[in-house]
């Protein structure tokens, strides 16, 4: 019977433990949200600015669950790549590309950004708009410094969401974004909304949730700023001679193509690399040799200042390819 009841308070103690420590979280969280309003005012936030953007203000357990619990699988390339561009997403990426051509081709002349680049972007980032991330950005932002792994970072993103505000860019309610804060259909992170948010259609208002030429705009101009080539593409899958050095492979390490030709890489079909003296790419090696290998030319880089992952570039250079050359 003491075994029996032993089991009975084991259980019982993993189901309301998460609860307790829920409505403490809630109440720290509260206590939390009067702290940031007071250093908001002394920063110069207006008591409207505040009143609004923290009214409905929540502490978000499952953006804490989804920091401390990301998941990690172990994927390559090739099995990675048709989960993020199945066949739908590259054939609505056409779709959506012809749909917004003009608009699209206006954007990419003024920015020097290929329109294919902006539209695989919002692919692969929100399906085209479809899922922008159902948190109040507000809310997030606050639950994450509150968590106080990393305070200041969090912080610092909230003051800027705040600034967001008080210019008038969006209404608190459709401030909606991922768990970690990022927002709207570019998923821009506060700070690079402020730095390369664009009001493309005058109104205003720069509006990276609804307004389409804020959107591409505001993609384009981020590329731009990380030094986007409109001359050249993003990078091309090649093969290796069984000698190649692999500590060679690293987009630090910036060769001619005629280098790398005279180093034995070739194009996937395995004819020689293009000839152009102006061109500087690295070799990139995601998984292994025996995995797909890039040759990384300069927009590559820029697409790394998006997301510093290879697997992201990765997906956003395929979609691109797949624009330009429907099946």
């Amino acid at each position: 019977m003491k075994k029996l009841i032993s089991l009975v308070v084991l259980v019982t103690a993993f189901v309301v433990a998460p609860k307790a420590v829920l409505a403490a979280d809630e109440a720290g969280f509260a206590d939390y949200v009067q702290k940031i309003k007071a250093e908001a005012i002394e920063k110069g936030y207006s008591e409207a600015t505040l009143e609004k953007a923290f009214a409905n203000a929540k502490f978000y357990e499952r953006s804490v669950s989804a920091d401390k619990n990301q998941p990690e699988f172990k994927l390559t390339l090739d099995t990675y790549l048709p989960r993020a561009v199945p066949e739908w997403k590259a054939e609505q990426a056409v779709e959506k590309y012809n749909e917004h051509k003009e608009l699209l081709e206006e954007v990419g002349a003024k920015y020097g950004v290929q329109p294919r680049f902006i539209v695989a972007l919002w692919g692969i980032e929100t399906n085209f708009g479809g899922y922008t991330g159902g948190f109040d950005v507000v809310s997030a932002l606050t639950t994450m410094a509150y968590e106080g792994r990393r305070e200041e970072f969090f912080k610092n993103q909230l003051w800027q969401a705040l600034t967001i505000i008080e210019e008038g860019h969006i209404d608190v309610e459709q401030m909606q974004g991922s768990w970690a804060g990022a927002m709207g259909q570019t998923q821009f992170m506060p700070s690079s909304f402020m730095a390369y948010a664009v009001d493309y259609d005058g109104d205003g208002r720069k509006d990276i949730w609804n307004s389409m030429g804020d959107v591409f705009a505001s993609a384009a101009n981020y590329l731009k700023n990380a030094g986007w080539r409109v001359d050249v593409t993003w990078g091309r899958q090649v093969q290796l001679p069984e000698d190649f050095d692999v500590s060679m492979a690293e987009l630090k390490n910036k060769k001619t193509l005629a280098e790398w030709q005279a180093l034995g890489v070739r194009k996937l079909d395995g004819t020689d690399l293009p000839t152009r003296a102006d061109i500087e790419a690295a070799v990139v090696i995601p998984d292994d040799k025996e995995g797909r290998v890039y040759l990384a030319y300069a927009n590559y880089d820029a697409l790394m200042r998006w997301n510093r992952s290879h697997y992201f570039v990765a997906a956003v250079g395929y979609l691109s390819d797949r624009i330009r050359f429907p099946r």
